[in-house]
């Protein structure tokens, strides 16, 4: 009888309690479902038949029915007697059980409280909003220049900082040929701004030192240049004297009788010249 069996195991085809999760993961979840439920009911009709098979007992020796597997084109075999006869009055009552139904995942929506399977939002930045409560003012993308600059936040806040932020990437408006733009959602940027700043006050004081400091800077930048600029046109304007001056002596000579010296000044810049007569 084992031999028997055994040998109708192995001839009817492919195992049908191999696991469901064993289906190929391209499948969706209808699709597993229903061929679970087709997997149950050839496992209670093979149950069922080897149930019911009379067996007729000889001298040391045991008989049994010979069927053949047919397969059905749905996901599972049906086993017949090869004679196509059936006994008289035994019934069969093959009693089928609905295989579990594998449910998807849902999101819920933030605005709505509706279930969704999937939005631009919650692919692009994880948040649990469906396309059709997208707003274009409220979930607003904010550049990276624009997360730094105007909401003070540094590279580590948007990068290193757990979580990181979502972004996407879009080609420059202004020059193709330059990097992609990283776009933000600008819910998130303010919410991490706040976790940095702590608050709005914090967050405005620190736009007024910076403020301040860019225009000090600012002033600086101004002065020096005015500065440089007054050096250029005063080295401009003025002009050294390389000419040789000539003494020109006025024809009066002043005689000092004690040196014994005559003297002579020059009517141009008053130079005297003293000198000695032999």
């Amino acid at each position: 009888m084992e031999s028997v069996e055994s040998a109708e195991v192995a001839g009817s085809g492919p195992d049908p309690e191999v696991p469901a999760k064993s289906q190929p993961a391209e499948l969706s979840a209808a699709m597993r479902a229903k061929i679970e439920r087709n997997r149950q009911r050839a496992l209670m009709l093979r149950q069922a038949r080897l149930a019911s098979r009379p067996l007729a007992a000889g001298e040391g020796a045991t008989s049994a029915k010979v069927s053949k597997t047919i397969d059905s084109g749905a996901g599972f075999f049906i086993e017949e007697d090869e004679d196509g006869e059936e006994e008289e009055g035994v019934q069969k009552k093959v009693v089928h059980q609905p295989a579990p139904v594998i449910e998807p995942d849902y999101l819920v929506c933030d605005d709505c409280d509706k279930p969704f399977m999937d939005s631009y939002l919650s692919n692009s930045f994880d948040l649990s909003v469906c396309d059709k409560c997208r707003d274009n003012e409220k979930h607003k993308l904010v550049s990276r220049t624009e997360a730094k600059q105007h909401y003070l936040l540094k590279d580590c806040d948007l990068d290193k900082r757990e979580p990181p932020l979502k972004f996407i990437l879009k080609k420059n408006p202004h020059n193709s040929r330059w990097g992609d733009m990283k776009l933000y959602l600008k819910l998130q940027v303010e919410k991490r701004c706040m976790e940095v700043w702590g608050s709005e006050e914090a967050l405005e004081e620190a736009r007024e030192t910076r403020e301040e400091n860019r225009e000090v800077q600012k002033q600086k930048r101004f002065n020096k240049k005015v500065k440089e600029l007054r050096r250029a046109v005063r080295s401009s304007m003025w002009t050294k004297n390389t000419s040789v001056h000539q003494h020109q002596y006025g024809p009066e000579e002043v005689v000092d009788a004690e040196e014994d010296l005559y003297k002579k000044t020059c009517t141009t810049c008053g130079h005297e010249l003293t000198y000695e007569k032999m």
